[in-house]
């Protein structure tokens, strides 16, 4: 079920929303209301993979109490979270790289000239690595004393479950929003408007501008790339890299939005990362709940910055090897994380005082190269595709054999996508408040968005659903 399709804007959100306010005055209704829609929500999509998070929560459950109960004696308690965490990891690991482990495994036994091995056909759930990342936190926290174990299976639960945040992030730590699932707060006016305009925002950069770039991307990365030129690859990775952004801070948004319209604040997952300055500032600004999960469960037990420069620079590369690794079980997206990482490594080194030595918008010019060049690896589908793209991209001279028909509404979306990128750079280089602005002129702001939003809502009637990016992660 996705957030804009029918059945949810016109059926499933309204009657949920009904309901939570109906029982205002009793917070166990609500959670429970928020729970079972949650999982109708996720069931819908995942009838089958729902049971296998059911059996892991109650896990979760058991393993959370053992760890708090014998954290004091030390080793009693590492051994539940040993258990608790791999279990999780077994899930993502079955579910995400079996096939990936299989084909290379088949691969390395051909080129022995030995038999190959069957290769499983296992579906990858909707979320899954989202789901599990969020349980393993909970875990760890518990084990660190952070957080105490839920108070039963309808909170834990509902973390789990709660279907804005579900499917794509942000990623949320369990004692960040204990407190509200325990309250289940009672949502007001001001919650709604707020929740919904920032849900309608999220519709409009996801409908009208991230599936627009969609056509445009996958058009040019379907061709093979001996018929490309020099600018057809290079608006292909344009494409893309306006399509990811606004097709997962769309999400966000939506999920922010909606939280919000029950009463609940969500983390924010962006802060307008194509005005970053640095690849270091990138990385501060995109996605910002993995990039801190990241920086917490794995940078600082990996001794962080603690061990001297060298261990520093390797702890840096081998976390966003492992972001490659989450995103996805292919070597484009390996080597999308490993190319990320040295580049963190550089700002450390060098790169970062040179960048601030610079003018902001040369600066901002440069890091957007190297974040284009990376998403070009991680757009491909293949290795070679990727090499034959960069080849291009450093070939001006080079023109395609057959021409690319970009459409003009393509080149139109894209156009005032990058406007928006550079809007946004105009406004922090200015401090301009923007939020003071719009609500200076509410009427005017909100008016445009209700229009662009029923726009938005006519362009995916009419055409066929795509899915968000980071469902595939």
């Amino acid at each position: 079920m996705l957030f804009y399709e029918p059945l949810f804007l016109f059926v499933f959100a309204p009657a949920v929303y009904l309901l939570y306010l109906f029982f205002g005055a009793h917070r166990r209704p609500r959670a429970i209301i928020l729970l079972l829609a949650s999982l109708v929500f996720y069931g819908w999509s995942e009838p089958v993979f729902i049971f296998v998070v059911f059996a892991s929560v109650a896990l979760d459950l058991l393993v959370a109490r053992k760890v708090a109960a014998e954290r004091e004696g030390g080793d009693g308690a590492r051994r539940w979270l040993a258990l608790g965490v791999g279990a999780n990891l077994a899930i993502l690991v079955y579910y995400k790289y079996t096939g990936f482990l299989a084909i290379n495994l088949e691969a390395l036994l051909k080129a022995a000239t030995l038999p190959g091995i069957h290769i499983p056909e296992i579906a990858l759930p909707i979320g899954v690595s989202f789901i599990v990342f969020e349980k393993i936190t909970y875990l760890v926290d518990v084990w660190r004393g952070v957080t105490a174990p839920a108070r039963g299976p309808l909170l834990y639960g509902l973390y789990v479950f709660f279907f804005p945040k579900l499917l794509a992030g942000p990623i949320i730590k369990y004692h960040d929003i204990a407190g509200q699932l325990e309250t289940c707060p009672h949502a007001d006016f001001s919650d709604f408007v707020q929740g919904f305009s920032r849900f309608m925002l999220g519709v409009v950069k996801k409908l009208l501008i991230a599936d627009v770039m969609a056509g445009g991307a996958d058009m040019i990365f379907a061709r093979d790339a001996a018929t490309l030129g020099f600018a057809d690859a290079w608006a292909g990775v344009a494409f893309f890299t306006l399509q990811i952004y606004f097709d997962f801070s769309g999400y966000s948004d939506m999920a922010i939005g909606l939280a919000r319209m029950f009463g609940f604040r969500l983390l924010e997952n962006f802060n307008m990362p194509y005005i970053a300055t640095s690849i270091t500032d990138f990385w501060r600004r995109w996605h910002m709940s993995l990039t801190g999960w990241i920086r917490e469960y794995l940078y600082f037990p990996l001794g962080g910055n603690r061990l001297g420069e060298a261990r520093t620079y390797l702890n840096l590369w081998i976390c966003f090897l492992a972001s490659g690794v989450w995103h996805g079980a292919a070597w484009p997206y390996i080597f999308w994380g490993a190319y990320n990482g040295v580049f963190l490594v550089l700002d450390r080194l060098f790169l970062l005082d040179r960048l601030k030595r610079r003018p902001g918008w040369l600066a901002n010019l440069v890091t957007m190269l190297v974040v284009m060049i990376g998403w070009t690896v991680f757009r491909a589908a293949t290795l070679s595709q990727a090499g034959a793209f960069l080849s291009l991209m450093a070939r001006p001279w080079v023109v395609g054999a057959a021409p690319v028909d970009i459409a003009p509404t393509q080149m139109m979306v894209a156009l005032a996508a990058v406007s928006i990128c550079l809007l946004q750079r105009v406004v922090v280089s200015q401090g301009i408040d923007w939020m003071a602005l719009g609500r200076r002129h509410a009427l005017l702001a909100n008016s445009l968005l209700a229009a662009l939003f029923l726009a938005a809502l006519a362009k995916g009637l009419a055409e066929p659903f795509k899915p968000f990016i980071y469902f595939r992660f």
